[in-house]
């Protein structure tokens, strides 16, 4: 047996043994887990859209954009995108986490400090980590922490602060406002990764920075975002100044060196954008779930963290009780899946809602919570704790 064969059933006998092995489940029952804050996957209109944007386009793009892949539509999605999210121009890669990746290794280097909170997405970590920079860890929304890894770096040094504002496995927002007073006092760049806050909040569903720092936006040098969740479709934009889109469409590895994004997918995303501008009344039923699914888990015991959006992790220590009650609750036909390390530090649930459930719904996954709690208990959970 070779040394990679003998290294994978080690590893594997590992990852069973503490609970943390993962198979594909394929979908089913109500969804409470997935990233379609606004249903637009099932879209009637969107999948009209995207049939004609094949009958005109084709299927795959041929090439990345610097060779053949390019097509006028981008350009007319990338500005209609940068119009919309209050930004001079933007750049629209084939998913997120490759825009996060790309953006963090073209601005940075070996002589390059990096501040992230230890929350940010793997996609943002693996683009500090191949770009060489110095990482500095600053404990999660802690802004005292941070001014403290600030005083020690040298004030002539290249700084980035990179962070999500709403982080994607706990719910809450980062300190936005802070963090630019810190940048005008400290002189950092400044990344932010908008992917599960753009259609969800902000005017017109423009995103967090939009609404909390609307005549600041400019201080912010580039925000990132998915076309994956609650546009519906998949992609992803980055919001930046003129001359730094023409700056990562020169270095940014993740953009020169694919192929470019399906353009039936770009024509598309021009109707998901004013679909989305138009869906108040979707978003204020997030909203008000939002507040009815914490109140009926606090009733009953369960942790929720300091989540002030529509994304809930119900806190569970371990790996079993998470397992546990993702299986009764997928029993009852709600799909709410188990979050493990090395995705987060605690093990948990994830709930994440969206705009096509029901009031009846939420008692309804409250009454299977009830039974996970029973479950739990008798098998050694403490609630008290």
């Amino acid at each position: 047996m070779s040394f990679l064969n003998l290294r994978i059933d080690s590893e594997m006998e590992s990852i069973k043994r503490k609970n943390l092995f993962r198979s594909l489940r394929v979908q089913s029952g109500h969804d409470f887990s997935s990233n379609d804050y606004l249903g637009l996957s099932q879209n009637l209109i969107l999948k009209e859209k995207m049939k004609k944007g094949i009958e005109i386009f084709g299927l795959g793009s041929t090439a990345s954009r610097l060779i053949r892949g390019h097509r006028e539509v981008y350009e007319e999605l990338e500005l209609k995108f940068a119009n919309w999210v209050s930004s001079e121009d933007s750049l629209f890669l084939s998913s997120g986490f490759l825009a996060n990746l790309g953006v963090v290794d073209a601005i940075s280097d070996s002589r390059c400090f990096i501040l992230t909170d230890r929350l940010n997405h793997a996609s943002l970590l693996d683009g500090i980590r191949i770009s060489g920079a110095i990482k500095k860890y600053y404990n999660h929304n802690d802004l005292n922490h941070l001014e403290k890894i600030l005083k020690t770096l040298p004030m002539q040094s290249n700084k980035i602060l990179i962070t999500e504002t709403l982080f994607s496995m706990d719910g809450d927002f980062c300190k936005l406002e802070e963090i630019l007073m810190l940048k005008e006092k400290y002189n950092f760049a400044l990344m932010i990764d908008e992917a599960h806050s753009i259609g969800v909040y902000g005017n017109q569903g423009s995103g967090y920075t939009t609404k909390t720092v609307p005549t600041q936006l400019a201080a912010i040098d580039f925000r990132v975002y998915t076309a994956g969740k609650a546009l519906g479709i998949e992609g992803a934009f980055v919001a930046c100044s003129k001359q730094a889109k023409e700056f990562l469409i020169n270095k940014m590895r993740t953009f020169v060196f694919s192929t470019a994004p399906m353009p039936a997918i770009t024509y598309t995303l021009l109707e998901s954008i004013e679909l989305i501008k138009t869906m108040d009344k979707e978003r204020q039923q997030i909203y008000s779930l939002s507040a009815l699914v914490k109140n009926r888990l606090s009733e009953l015991g369960f942790k929720i963290g300091k989540s002030d959006s529509h994304i809930i992790p119900v806190l569970l220590k371990e790996e079993k009780f998470a397992l546990m009650a993702s299986s009764i609750l997928q029993e009852d036909n709600f799909d709410i899946r188990a979050i493990r390390p090395p995705t987060v530090k605690e093990s948990r649930l994830r709930i994440s809602l969206n705009s096509n459930i029901t009031e009846a719904l939420v008692e309804e996954v409250s009454t299977s919570f009830k039974k996970v709690k029973n479950t739990l208990i008798k098998e050694g959970f403490n609630f008290g704790e």
